[in-house]
């Protein structure tokens, strides 16, 4: 028995992390995958049953890693990153929340007869997003840093509002209606805010001293984080029922705008764990679905989601976006961005389930319908979204930009011929006269430390993917490699070589983890290059053909080369360097360092 749950527990989660990969590699939601995959193991194969899997745990570890999900949601949630939306937000999550419950609550009632204690109940928990859709969606579809913005703060912020909101009127519903549960109704509310923020503000409070005041040490920061979260979940619910969700984000807030914290570590644990725990709660959920219950929804499902999708949506966010900074176009495209998510089907669930005990009609169809909204919202705005965002004028570029530490002569060099071929470059150095001539020859470059605080909030990274560090500072070079790790891919970070050590065991003693891999390869330091380029070295760029060769390329006596990076025939780019896994052929074009040999005999 024990051995069966332990190979179920491993396939969901080895199925889970395949999703993800599925979904990098086709650049789509890995929600879509996981649901599918969840579907296809629970309902259609019949290899998974959650509750016979879980038993009473299943509900439990669903709360908890909500919990951890949206806590990790609400530490990116910094005050500074909202100028002149936070109106926008705050009608979002009140205002506009009021006008999705009400829309769906009247289309459930009207389309699938539903009575009004199940639609009420319906429309409360159509009020939620939630990060575990919207932040996938977001590192998909790249849209303007508003739309991102506000997605972000109304996903995060709304599943607290929508679990309290349905808890409310489950609370209504069973005490009997307005003639018994309206007084309990504003007291649970009243009582759920004050525990919440009792909660929030306290856990986030103590996690606070204890960093600043060294209490604990760094290995434990992460662990620590972690169960003071659950801790906090546990406590705000058992005083309050449902006020947990509301303490966790309440908590990440308060931390992610407290000055002097560096959670840095803590935020790619928990983006690390989120990303585990989202895989693991979508398989899970969409396998407890029963299928025949979608097939008893009938027709009225489909306008039940096609007037929470082409009415609700639109009509809320056209009203609490006036008088906003937001153009018509963000608007557009908020307007039909709303994925249902995992804080949906666990509150449906488990609300389905008590409502089904004590009898109440329609409670069984509170599920299917709920996840029919889950999927239908899933996929056809991750199918349309890019579209329409790329249309609107609202998409930022592809992150195929280099962010260049060092603003040389070598680094200009570099930057001015990755410019020529349709590359957004940034250049950035501490040395002013640098980033002056810079400026004069029309290069982007920022004056400053790459790794200062000042640089994380002014850069601006959009559309950028790639590093190159290019300063004569061997030790710049490392720690910009290590400190941007977190935001671009290791395999996209490089840094020149410098002048070598003498002996392998001394450049074993100044080597830096995560330094990033060799620009050009070893042999291709700076003091090599920077000589070159003042010896009359140009970088030049040349097309490979069937009957030109790579192999010919390099052996053309006529030129001295040193290969840079090569363009393929899908213009995506090829640095050469001592790990290059790339064999350039016919139609791409190599750009290199190059002497013509008759200018070099001259000089000799």
């Amino acid at each position: 028995m024990n051995e069966h749950l332990i190979l179920t527990l491993a396939l969901i989660l080895v199925a889970g992390m395949a999703c993800q990969w599925l979904a990098w590699r086709v650049k789509l939601p890995a929600i879509v995958f996981l649901l599918a995959t969840g579907i296809l193991a629970g309902p259609l194969l019949g290899w998974l049953n959650p509750d016979a899997l879980l038993g009473e745990l299943l509900f439990p570890f669903v709360s908890l890693a909500v919990a951890v999900i949206l806590f990790e949601g609400s530490l990116t949630l910094k005050l500074r990153d909202i100028p002149g939306l936070a109106k926008v937000i705050r009608n979002l999550i009140t205002f506009g929340a009021l006008i999705s419950w009400l829309i769906a609550a009247l289309s459930a009632r009207l389309l699938l007869n539903f009575t009004w204690e199940i639609s009420a109940l319906f429309g409360a928990i159509m009020v939620v997003t939630g990060p575990t859709v919207i932040m996938p969606l977001i590192r998909t579809l790249r849209p303007k840093e508003n739309v991102a913005n506000v997605l972000q703060w109304e996903g995060i912020l709304i599943d607290p509002i929508g679990a309290l909101l349905a808890v409310l009127v489950y609370e209504f519903i069973v005490s009997g209606g307005v003639q018994g549960g309206l007084l309990i109704g504003v007291t649970l509310f009243a009582k759920i805010l004050l525990v919440g923020a009792l909660f929030g503000f306290g856990g986030g409070y103590l996690f606070s001293i204890l960093l600043r005041r060294y209490w604990v040490p760094q290995y434990l920061h992460n662990v620590i984080a972690l169960a003071l979260v659950c801790g906090v979940f546990a406590l705000s619910n058992l005083l309050a029922v449902e006020s947990g969700l509301l303490a966790v984000t309440l908590m990440g807030v308060f931390l992610a705008n407290r000055p002097g914290l560096d959670l840095e570590d803590i935020l790619d644990f928990k983006e690390t764990l989120s990303l585990l725990l989202i895989s693991l709660l979508f398989i899970l959920l969409a396998a407890r679905m029963d299928l025949y219950r979608f097939l008893e929804l009938g027709w009225g499902a489909l306008g039940v989601f096609a007037t929470i999708q082409f009415l609700s949506r639109p009509l809320s966010v056209q009203l609490c976006a006036l008088g906003s900074k937001l153009s018509m176009a963000e608007r557009h495209l908020l307007s039909w961005i709303a994925p249902r998510g995992i804080v949906a089907a666990a509150i449906s669930a488990l609300f389905a389930l008590k409502l089904e005990t004590l009898g109440y009609q329609n409670a069984d169809q509170l599920v299917p319908l709920t996840f029919m909204v889950i999927i239908g919202t899933v996929l056809l705005q991750s199918a349309t979204a890019g579209p329409i965002a790329t249309k609107l004028g609202v998409r930022e570029p592809e992150s195929r930009g280099f962010l260049i530490v060092g603003a040389n002569p070598l680094a200009q060099a570099i930057a001015i011929a990755l410019k020529e071929n349709n590359f957004r470059i940034l250049l950035i150095d501490q040395n002013w006269t640098a980033v002056r001539e810079c400026k004069m020859k029309n290069l982007p470059a920022y004056w400053g430390n790459p790794v200062s605080q000042h640089a994380e909030r002014h850069l601006n990274l959009v559309g950028i993917g790639h590093l190159l560090a290019i300063s004569p500072q061997f030790e710049i070079n490392a720690l910009a490699a290590q400190y941007f790790r977190f935001e671009f891919e290791p395999r996209n970070i490089y840094r020149i070589h410098q002048q070598q050590q003498k002996g392998a065991k001394a450049q074993s003693q100044v080597d830096f983890k995560y330094g990033g891999r060799l620009l050009f390869g070893k042999d291709m330091t700076y003091q090599r290059l920077s000589e070159c380029l003042t010896q009359g070295w140009k970088i030049k760029k040349t097309p490979l053909t069937a009957n030109f060769t790579f192999k010919d390329y390099l052996a053309d006596p006529k030129r001295r080369r040193l290969p840079l990076f090569a363009l393929d025939d899908d213009e995506g780019i090829h640095f050469f360097c001592e790990d290059a896994d790339f064999a350039p052929g016919a139609g791409w074009k190599i750009l290199a360092f190059t002497l013509e040999q008759a200018q070099d005999a001259k000089e000799n």
